[in-house]
């Protein structure tokens, strides 16, 4: 399928693209803008920001739309959260978002790491909001509350597509776990600014996805981010639909009507696309 128009972005690497890619190497940290072939890491980089990865880069699921290496992971890095930390301080950012590869073999699935970054992030930067974008940790409550005990700004965890495509978009995964993880989190005691996300283009229709919306509010989740999905390589599943920029207007407007404080939709939107704009009102309230 051919791509269309306003799915074309022009290649420019600026300096800030250059800077931010030197850091990274030079403390040995993986990107999300990187690893899953983001198409706006020339806007984020070139702005100085960036989305990070920790845990690894070997997935312990193998999703059949994502870019990330799947296999066996290679131990844990301890060092990880402490460097990390030095890198957010050297970009000077104002929100950091911090995302991970699914750790199934970790008893707790990595939630005390994310706890101990940002920790360190907090000792380098007090005043840096954070938002973690998290894997399902296996429906595990405790291990959900060790991240959200750690103070996170931004709770997200993507549904990544409606309910009928979900086992073969996401086979290791499940709808009713992942609503379950937005649901405790939009519950819990020490709230964080709940938000998820979903692609479209892989079969669904609009009262699939209007459904999904529903349900997701029902959890009591804040933000939902709405993007096209883009195949990354001839063994991944193959794009069925390509939307119109005003396809996505038509999403995000019937999410405003349904109750989501904040609805960033568009061909090129991900999760953390334009992150700090999204949560930056519901975070001032407090």
């Amino acid at each position: 399928m051919r791509l269309p128009r306003w799915m074309k972005t022009t290649a420019h690497f600026g300096p800030e693209y250059a800077r931010v890619k030197s850091i990274l190497a030079e403390h040995s940290l993986h990107s999300v803008c990187q690893e899953a072939a983001c198409p706006n890491i020339r806007e984020c980089w070139d702005e100085g920001t960036a989305t990070f990865m920790i845990l690894g880069k070997y997935c312990t699921r193998n999703c059949n739309f994502c870019d990330v290496l799947s296999g066996e992971p290679r131990g844990l890095d301890e060092d990880e959260p402490a460097r990390l930390a030095t890198v957010v301080s050297e970009l000077k950012v104002k929100q950091v978002v911090i995302t991970s590869i699914t750790r199934d073999d970790l008893p707790d699935g990595g939630a005390s790491i994310f706890a101990r970054t940002i920790e360190f992030l907090r000792r380098q930067d007090n005043n840096v909001r954070v938002e973690f974008l998290i894997p399902d940790l296996a429906g595990k409550y405790q291990s959900l509350k060790t991240v959200l005990d750690s103070g996170v700004d931004v709770l997200a965890h993507n549904v990544e597509t409606v309910g009928r495509l979900h086992k073969r978009v996401r086979s290791a995964a499940k709808l009713d776990r992942s609503l379950q993880v937005l649901r405790w989190a939009s519950d819990y005691s020490l709230r964080p600014v709940v938000k998820t996300g979903f692609m479209v283009g892989l079969g669904e229709t609009v009262d699939e996805l209007v459904e999904l919306m529903h349900q997701v509010r029902a959890t009591g989740t804040d933000i939902v981010t709405i993007g096209q999905y883009l195949r990354p390589s001839p063994a991944h599943l193959r794009v069925e639909r390509y939307y119109h920029p005003d396809e996505f207007d038509q999403l995000a407007q019937i999410g405003r009507e349904i109750g989501f404080t904040h609805v960033e939709a568009g061909p090129l939107v991900r999760s953390s696309y334009r992150a700090f704009n999204q949560s930056k009102g519901l975070l001032e309230l407090r």
